[in-house]
């Protein structure tokens, strides 16, 4: 906010234009006249108290008036709506800014104030659509006639060139409320209001008729999406309609899957629908900015199309929505396991507190004096810190060190029973859970297989019935209150906002499941989602301790190859969480393009596959298919490269072919990211091949780079087992939880409590 202006100083210089204003302004009297006055005295170098004495008005007036031309100049003095009274009040937009605004729906008096009504018209707009704290906490939303109250979902948009129609969602329960503008921001719905825009003028500029075909395609929508969605109410709301006021036709509407709405008579469609997409984003997490973006990319499309394109229509149906695939939302008590509802005991207070942990859990085992001289903090701050993590049971003494001189030292270590974690990795062929401390070390772990076609809602609940099998049968080595979490390691690409998994590979059936949030229904702790190969890197950093104290990157051998960073101190993720992606690196390495140009889907970068089809290819005698998998199935690879280790030269070729590709992408992000160490790890980076990935990655990104001749770039297999991926989740729990940093992740900081 501009500071005030000071008293003993001009308004500063004044365009001529404006000069010219402000002399008819005082010339012409009335209210505008003083606040004109004030300005003009002001710009002439008088004081405050000397224009409140010329003019006959308070020094408060005076002030207000400056301050009003030195923050808003010119339409600073203007006169704005009186408070209260507005000509007309749209109860959409006050849903939307109400919903939007800092503070969420507390926030309504800014809201009035920013669009001149009143407090008590926008109180009265929240009764109305019951966003009302002291209202049910199911919204209302007054179509005409109303939806049902109870949770409600953007669900779909049907644009052609005759209508326009929302499909919502509903269904009865109290919606879980997040953070309100943490979500959605002002600029995705700045880009779909373009979006919308552009599409229905689209259109309207296609010609078409009623007689044609495509005029019955809404039905055939509205019937896709009742199918799709059999569990939830779906209402279809006109937004807009072209042909006539009537409403939508008899048969468009299938019977018993679909009520017609109207929008409220309250309301444009513009802001309507900015409305409910507020009130979407705002109940429901899942519904991501991703949701948003892939429609207005839909819509764009349908903008961009040809004109003479025949009745084409925009038919945008969401997939999924939390809990929608038939996932039992409560928490299940009767299956045997522990209720684990200790939530993060470890209550760490400081920054230095994490600082002082990181510093031991590097070393080892590390004096107080040692802490003092690595981090900076003086002795009193340390011995204060380590004496409350001592009676906390973070951190135990070793037995004393003699000393020359003074008193023995004593140092200290942390204690590995003091916390625990569950880590799930999902993988296309096989679930893996693990229970580690916090030195890393695996309490239980369990696996079981699972196939790629199976059902979202089968699978959803084989992988929580996984989880609380693993932390039952670790009961006895976990304290309750030392459990902090479940971490949960899923292919790429994923929307860690709203936890969706997206197109992972191999796994069409799972795609846009929100997995995170169903998880949460299932386990009463925070539960926190990461690409695998990210959360191979956390696991990597927290276990490796100082022989991974720097900067590196962590090439994750799985269904694909992607990759892990540590960078600065931390992990990156990148702006959407889904930094690493490596494939196209390797590509672009190579030169490998497709026919449109982009990037080719490297087979190289698909180990299981490609592995076993070049060593077929060079020679080798195919390997029987395990039962229900092919000749790129894990067992395959594994012959292979146990064939390899024994000298057969058609094996040994094929994976020294796919660790060169790998090699080529792995230079580029060398001498992209100037660091010094890659770590190789993942389920396909076996004892048998390990030695043909690192010889072939080393030599290529020492032999190549830019920069050779100032570094050696270290190539080093993993410490972690090959539950890599699973005990990197689990470890991204204590990296949230310990790690020191001075700015925290809002997307984080929802899951896990603070410090």
């Amino acid at each position: 906010m501009p500071e005030a202006p000071q008293d003993d100083g001009p308004v500063g210089s004044m365009p001529p234009e404006h000069r010219a204003v402000l002399h008819r302004w005082a010339e012409e009297g009335g209210p505008l006249a003083i606040r004109a006055s004030v300005v003009l005295l002001a710009a002439d170098g008088l004081r405050d108290a000397e224009i409140s004495r010329r003019l006959g008005v308070s020094r408060q007036t005076v002030g207000t008036w400056r301050q009003r031309w030195t923050s808003a100049g010119i339409d600073g003095l203007g006169r704005r709506p009186r408070t209260g009274r507005p000509a007309t009040v749209d109860e959409a937009e006050v849903v939307t800014r109400t919903l939007l605004a800092p503070g969420g729906s507390g926030a309504s008096r800014a809201v009035a104030r920013e669009l001149g009504l009143s407090h008590a018209t926008v109180a009265g707009i929240r009764r109305r659509w019951r966003l009302s704290p002291d209202e049910t906490p199911a919204p209302s939303v007054p179509t005409r006639p109303p939806l049902p109250s109870g949770e409600v979902w953007v669900m779909g948009l049907y644009v052609d060139p005759w209508r326009a129609v929302l499909l919502a969602g509903t269904r009865q329960g109290a919606p879980r409320q997040s953070a309100a503008g943490t979500v959605l921001g002002t600029d995705v719905l700045a880009g779909l209001d373009r979006a919308v825009e552009a599409a229905l003028t689209a259109a309207t500029a296609r010609t078409a008729d009623d007689s044609s075909p495509a005029y019955g395609g809404l039905a055939e929508y509205l019937a896709e999406a009742g199918r799709s969605h059999p569990d939830l109410g779906l209402h279809a709301i006109t937004l807009r309609e072209t042909v006539d006021d009537g409403g939508l036709r008899q048969q468009d509407i299938p019977p018993g899957l679909v009520t017609e709405h109207r929008i409220p008579a309250r309301s444009t469609w513009r802001t309507f629908l900015r409305a409910m997409i507020a009130l979407d984003s705002t109940s429901h997490p899942e519904s991501s900015r991703r949701v948003y973006l892939d429609l207005a990319a839909e819509l764009e499309r349908y903008a961009t199309a040809r004109p003479d394109t025949p009745c084409a229509a925009v038919r945008w149906l969401r997939e999924n929505v939390a809990g929608h695939p038939g996932t039992d939302r409560r928490t299940d008590s009767t299956a045997g396991s522990q209720s684990w509802s200790g939530v993060n005991q470890i209550d760490l207070g400081s920054f230095n507190e994490c600082v002082v942990i990181e510093t031991v859990r590097l070393s080892g085992t590390i004096t107080r004096g040692e802490i003092a001289h690595r981090t900076g903090l003086t002795q009193q701050s340390v011995s204060r810190i380590a004496r409350s993590l001592l009676d906390r049971g973070i951190l135990i003494e070793d037995a004393q060190l003699r000393a020359t001189s003074g008193k023995p030292r004593t140092p200290v270590r942390l204690c590995g029973t003091a916390a625990h974690a569950l880590g799930i990795h999902i993988d296309p062929e096989v679930l893996t859970a693990v229970v580690i401390d916090l030195d890393g070390a695996i309490v239980r772990t369990r696996t079981r297989p699972v196939s790629a076609d199976i059902d979202p809602a089968e699978f959803v609940e084989r992988v929580a019935a996984l989880g609380r099998e693993t932390l039952a049968e670790a009961r006895g080595s976990v304290r309750e209150d030392g459990f902090l979490g479940v971490g949960v390691a899923v292919p790429g690409p994923v929307d860690i906002a709203s936890g969706t998994v997206l197109g992972p590979p191999l796994m069409s059936a799972w795609g846009d499941l929100p997995l995170l949030y169903l998880l949460q229904d299932h386990f009463p702790c925070p539960v926190l989602m990461e690409k695998d190969s990210t959360a191979a890197a956390a696991g990597e950093r927290w276990i490796g301790r100082d022989r991974r104290a720097r900067d590196f990157a962590y090439l994750y051998l799985g269904t694909g190859v992607g990759t892990g960073l540590y960078l600065n101190g931390d992990l990156y993720r990148g702006i959407s969480a889904n930094a690493g992606e490596f494939g196209q690196l390797c590509a672009i390495a190579l030169g490998r393009l497709a026919k449109d140009g982009r990037p080719e889907i490297l087979p190289e970068c698909n180990p299981p596959v490609s592995v076993p089809e070049l060593a077929v290819r060079g020679g080798m005698r195919p390997v029987p298919a395990a039962p229900g998998g092919t000749s790129g199935s894990t067992a395959a690879y594994l012959a292979v490269g146990e064939a390899a280790a024994a000298g057969d030269p058609a094996a040994a070729a094929a994976v020294r072919e796919v660790a060169q590709a790998v090699g080529r992408g792995a230079l580029g992000m060398v001498d992209l990211l100037d660091i010094d160490l890659i770590v190789l790890g993942g389920p396909f980076f076996t004892e048998d091949v390990a030695d043909f990935y690192l010889d072939e990655i080393a030599r290529t990104v020492n032999a190549f780079p830019t920069a050779r001749r100032l570094r050696r770039v270290a190539v080093e297999p993993s410490v972690l087992s090959a539950e890599a991926a699973a005990v990197g989740a689990a470890s991204t729990i204590f990296h949230a939880t310990f790690t020191p940093r001075l700015r925290g992740r809002e997307s984080r900081a929802r899951h896990l409590p603070a410090g």
